[in-house]
């Protein structure tokens, strides 16, 4: 059967309209502090490239924690397994930034997505490349088709100012040799990643390669098919802070969040979606974005189950 998506997210953002709880912005990190909660964007890309948009989907935003994914994915195709020697698949059950699991398990973090994990995984990019957010960056203008991507130095210098917890947890995992490059160094390429600006538009044509199993878009192959189900899964498991279960249970899909609002989701061999609206849940994930993926699932029976 044809799936047409456009009236499926026309629907949704009529839904989305009428939440009263949308949560609030992350105000711990002041550049996005002023972030309107009841903005809303929502894309689904196809395979093809083929695009649709609703309500604020092509306004570039901060993507912060989405661009794990992709930094998780450049670094796998680059020095496949042995990655796993400094960075675990398991669920946290803890906030996104604590210290208190490190400790207990020898300064290896438990997945890519948490902060220690997602530095790690930066350290080692950047340990191969030289210039892990300007790789990245390249990666992302390459897959969304949008040349213009770049880094916001206003966010990327707040989160500097304000980012002692996470130079807690670089010089913690250093002190365990799970830390190749000087901290500083290491933190000034994180917060460069984290505050890549881009759009729904922009974020789900570039998590294509996950729906083409490793293919990107212009054909080539990034990860093995078997290295695109392990991105996905621990997607599934690990994307969302310790609320994955939850969004597993609600949308049924491989999704990673970010703390400016998105989330992008997988749907294997079939289309990929990005959501963004700023207000934020206890955990850390959008309000109106997970209600969205759970209406998208909900009407198309889209789903991995």
């Amino acid at each position: 059967m044809l799936l047409t998506f456009a009236p499926v997210l026309d629907r949704i953002a009529e839904e989305i309209a009428g939440l009263t709880e949308r949560g609030r912005p992350a105000d711990y990190i002041p550049a996005l502090a002023s972030a309107d909660p009841n903005s809303f964007g929502m894309a689904v890309a196809e395979l093809d490239g083929t695009v649709y948009g609703v309500g604020d989907w092509q306004r570039p935003f901060s993507t912060q924690s989405v661009t794990k994914v992709f930094t998780l994915a450049l670094t796998l195709a680059r020095k496949g397994d042995p990655l796993w020697d400094h960075v675990g698949r398991e669920p946290s059950g803890n906030p996104f930034n604590s210290l208190v699991q490190l400790e207990y398990e020898n300064g290896i973090p438990r997945n890519p997505f948490i902060n220690a994990g997602a530095l790690v995984v930066t350290d080692q990019l950047h340990r191969m490349t030289g210039d892990a957010s300007g790789v990245l960056l390249d990666f992302l203008r390459a897959e969304s088709g949008n040349p213009d991507l770049d880094f916001d130095r206003d966010v990327a210098a707040s989160e500097n100012a304000n980012g002692d917890r996470n130079a807690a947890l670089a010089h913690f995992m250093a002190s365990y040799d799970n830390i190749a490059n000087p901290v500083p160094t290491l933190l000034r390429e994180y917060f460069r990643q984290c505050s890549i600006e881009a759009s729904c538009a922009d974020l789900a044509l570039a998590t294509g390669f996950l729906a083409r199993h490793g293919i990107r878009a212009d054909g080539t192959r990034l990860l093995t098919r078997s290295q695109a189900k392990h991105v996905n899964a621990i997607m599934l498991t690990c994307g969302t802070y310790d609320a994955a279960g939850d969004f597993a249970y609600r949308v049924g899909l491989p999704g990673k969040s970010g703390v400016g609002g998105a989330i992008v989701a997988v749907v294997p061999g079939r289309c990929t979606l990005c959501v963004w609206s700023p207000g934020l849940d206890a955990r850390g994930n959008s309000v109106a974005g997970v209600a969205a993926l759970d209406r998208f699932t909900t009407i198309t029976g889209l789903s991995v189950f």
